[in-house]
């Protein structure tokens, strides 16, 4: 991941517009979205996840994050355009963007005016029917070309202790982006012992498939990657004595989510 301020010149003016939380970027992600992306991770996330392996993105006080106007960020983004191709574009990730949902609004704007392809990567986990929200959420997805959905267990006590939250309006945006015909792949990272049960990933499949708009779903493995991060921020880390899953659990969840890769 790259700071902001290694890339940001001089800001200019930037009245009036709403600055969003930036933890970092990365200039040529391949795995998040279409093609080559310019990925962005947004600061502050609502849930806990018990494998998560960018802590340091959950608070919205960090230290390290940058507060950027729309027009700063597209600019760092749209330097990289050449290496894009047709296929890439930008997505944005987190932490958990839509809880910056008023920044997301403006500078997906701003990239679909500049013709960018716009992915948006998210748990779901601020989502709401509430105003004023709903109403933003709906503004949203009319510059997001596609949304990329961590679903992490359909049973509810499970995703509970897994997360530190409910999944009821996960679910909930689920339905709705169907319903909008918002083009979504879905990503579940396999967890051994917590997010591989057969009787939750056949749920899960089956939620799945009463969804017209899923054009991929991915089963993505558990890490250690991000180990090191919870030590030093203190935090306890619980699922220490968790293995990555091997290939051939990987191969069945595959199969029981009707996986792409």
């Amino acid at each position: 991941m790259e700071h902001l301020s290694e890339h940001l010149s001089q800001p200019g003016s930037v009245k009036g517009q709403i600055r969003g939380l930036v933890h970092s970027t990365e200039s040529f992600g391949s795995v998040d979205g279409p093609g080559i992306r310019f990925l962005i991770f947004l600061q502050g996330c609502p849930l806990r996840c018990r494998f998560c392996h960018n802590p340091d993105t959950w608070t919205l006080t960090s230290g390290q994050a940058l507060r950027v106007s729309a027009d700063q960020l597209l600019a760092q983004a749209l330097r990289y355009r050449p290496y894009w191709g047709k296929g890439g574009g930008i997505t944005v990730s987190g932490g958990e963007p839509l809880l910056q949902i008023d920044f997301l609004v403006e500078f997906f704007r701003k990239a679909k005016e500049a013709c960018v392809h716009t992915a948006l990567d998210t748990s779901g986990a601020p989502f709401t029917r509430e105003e004023p929200f709903y109403s933003r959420f709906l503004e949203l997805m009319k510059y997001v070309d596609l949304v990329l959905l961590d679903l992490k267990m359909m049973d509810p006590a499970g995703h509970l202790g897994l997360t530190g939250r409910g999944n009821d309006n996960i679910l909930d945006m689920a339905r709705l982006l169907d319903e909008l015909g918002v083009p979504v792949w879905i990503r579940h990272v396999l967890v051994p012992g917590l997010t591989d049960k057969e009787t939750d990933l056949r749920e899960m499949d089956a939620f799945i498939r009463s969804l017209a708009n899923v054009e991929r779903v991915e089963v993505l493995p558990y890490h250690t990657l991000g180990v090191y991060k919870w030590k030093e921020l203190g935090i306890p880390y619980s699922l220490e004595d968790v293995l990555p899953p091997s290939a051939e659990e990987m191969e069945k969840a595959g199969r029981l989510l009707h996986a792409d890769c």
